[in-house]
């Protein structure tokens, strides 16, 4: 059986209620149950944190040990030098994933720190990016 990991980051504990309009009105405790649903066959475990630190203690964590890290660092993906050198320290395989189409928000989304260490990028389909990274593993 795989085991991957789900990380998400900052204010996507709002999901469902955030912004719907650009992440849609699921939140993300009745996606995670849909997916594990569908996917019996793998562990997908799932942690959350507003905290960069703790995010990246969680990818210390993980990154030696799971098949997988599936990565929405939400606005820290633009700002966060220290998450995109946890990716680049570990050895399980991350993949950045977006709700949104990044490139088609604000100039400084366009930036990844992450991007350049990570073995794929998903973004701009929804909570259905997550189910196409997991698809990926």
């Amino acid at each position: 059986m795989k085991k991957l990991i789900i990380i998400n980051g900052p204010n996507l504990n709002l999901l469902g209620k955030r912004e719907p309009n650009i992440y849609g009105s699921l939140s993300f405790t009745e996606f995670l149950e849909e997916i594990k649903g569908k996917y019996q066959n793998v562990q997908i475990d799932y942690f959350q944190s507003n905290i960069e630190g703790e995010i990246i203690d969680k990818l210390h964590e993980v990154g030696f040990s799971y098949d997988g890290v599936i990565l929405n660092a939400a606005a820290y993906t633009h700002t966060s030098v220290g998450i995109g050198d946890a990716v680049k320290a570990i050895e399980t395989p991350v993949v950045e994933v977006h709700i949104s189409n990044t490139f088609n928000r604000e100039e400084f989304r366009h930036q990844s720190f992450i991007s350049p260490n990570a073995r794929g990028v998903i973004l701009g389909f929804g909570l259905q990016s997550y189910e196409l990274a997991i698809q990926s593993f």
